[in-house]
């Protein structure tokens, strides 16, 4: 039978006094540095699967500090462990990849690269982990760190999927628990959001082909009126799903692109709708999956038009395990302050953590990065940007993290 685990009982050996001075003194010594690294990335950002200088500023930092990183096979991404002897692993992810957008900012590390932004704030993350990562290295190089914590350096977050290329190169080999910090504009610097069960929704992308014999606009009752019937499916497809999945199940299906035909008089004989489907619970996922097809035919039929619906990407809810939120808890508390740690709302925006915690217990906490007193952007905004007080902040979160999720696990050893 496992240990129950009570924060601060040290099953580790982890004391968070014994720690405080040395993370205090690191943070004052390579605050400039950690903020240099990210306006770097910032003023430098690659988009998915194409973060080649991003993963070479990683490598080098890793192995300047005595670590041995290995680059994921298809040449971006990294996955690094910081070993302190035998003992359980556990990992922290941080995404690398910017966003196929502009960046507006008037500062003097806006982006370089035309059609390329981090208005995610993945190179803050990738930050607060290469910070995290070299404060850990010491420890384990002064026995302090008894486990391995596993770095995740992931690029293609924002395709998204990219995790999968994590998974299949062994990424999540003998990880007992992952856990990843989201920046959040929202909220002000310094701030925890946690959440318990879902707190990202799934997201398929949905792809409808329609097609027919085509004909006149004079004569519409000769043949397949096709974009009337494009019209029946896109607005029916929303609603009767709508009435099928319980109200109180947040869920939504929504296009984004609908497209057919050239000219005025003339049905068209084919046509395309694109959209997504996002749920935060995966068995209203499961049944509106298949409840689409059965729609789809019965719509298309009305009308005498084929329609062939296909679904991709493939992301579940990212599903917090309530241990694992307790974890952050804890640590939040201890680099934060407990009056710091809030609960968080649930988002229907994809997240592709959520490959992990299908296969391990982890959790996802949002970070506040808003300068007090500054306007509050969304996630994806050309003007976003981070108060950089966020960086040592975080790294003092991700620390404590780490620790207090191998005390956990020592605890059930």
């Amino acid at each position: 039978m496992s240990k129950i685990w009570t924060p601060g009982a040290n099953a580790s050996g982890f004391d968070p006094r014994s720690i405080r001075r040395g993370l205090d003194e690191y943070l004052r010594r390579c605050e400039a540095e950690l903020i240099e690294i990210r306006r770097d990335l910032h003023a430098h950002p690659e988009i998915a699967f194409e973060e080649f200088r991003t993963t070479q500023i990683i490598v080098d930092f890793l192995t300047a500090i005595g670590l041995r990183p290995r680059v994921l096979p298809n040449g971006t991404g990294v996955i690094c462990d910081v070993r302190g002897g035998d003992g359980p692993m556990i990992a922290l992810r941080a995404d690398i990849d910017a966003l196929p957008q502009h960046d507006t900012k008037l500062v003097p590390y806006r982006s370089t690269v035309e059609g390329a932004a981090h208005n995610c704030g993945h190179d803050v993350h990738t930050t607060m982990l290469l910070g995290t990562a070299h404060f850990l290295a010491m420890l384990a190089e002064t026995g302090w760190l008894r486990g391995t914590v596993r770095l995740i350096f992931q690029p293609a977050e924002e395709l998204p999927g990219g995790a999968r290329s994590v998974i299949a190169a062994g990424g999540l080999d003998g990880v007992r628990r992952i856990f990843a910090l989201h920046c959040d504009p929202a909220q002000e610097v310094g701030f925890l959001g946690l959440r318990t069960g879902a707190i990202t929704a799934s997201y398929d992308k949905i792809r409808v082909d329609v097609t027919g014999a085509g004909g006149h606009t004079a004569r519409p009752h000769l043949t397949g009126d096709l974009i009337t019937a494009m019209g029946a499916i896109q607005v029916g497809l929303p609603a009767v799903l709508a009435r099928e999945i319980d109200s109180r199940s947040a869920h939504v299906l929504a296009w984004g692109r609908v497209q057919a035909g050239s000219a005025a008089n003339a049905i068209p004989t084919q046509g395309l709708l694109e959209g997504t489907l996002r749920c935060l619970d995966p068995q209203d996922r499961r049944f509106a999956l298949a409840e689409l097809e059965r729609l789809l035919g019965h719509l298309a039929g009305l009308y005498k038009v084929g329609a062939e619906l296909e679904s991709s990407i493939d992301l579940p809810p990212t599903i917090n395990e309530a241990t694992s939120v307790e974890i952050l808890r804890y640590a939040g508390g201890l680099a934060l302050g407990d009056d710091k740690i809030a609960p968080t709302g649930q988002s229907i925006g994809g997240e592709d953590f959520s490959l992990y915690v299908e296969q391990v217990d982890g959790a996802l906490g949002r970070f506040g990065v808003r300068k007090p007193g500054t306007p509050k952007y969304d996630l994806h905004q050309g003007g976003y940007d981070v108060d950089e007080d966020c960086i040592t902040l975080g790294v003092d979160l991700e620390v404590h993290m780490a620790l207090a999720a191998l005390d956990h696990a020592w605890s059930e050893v």
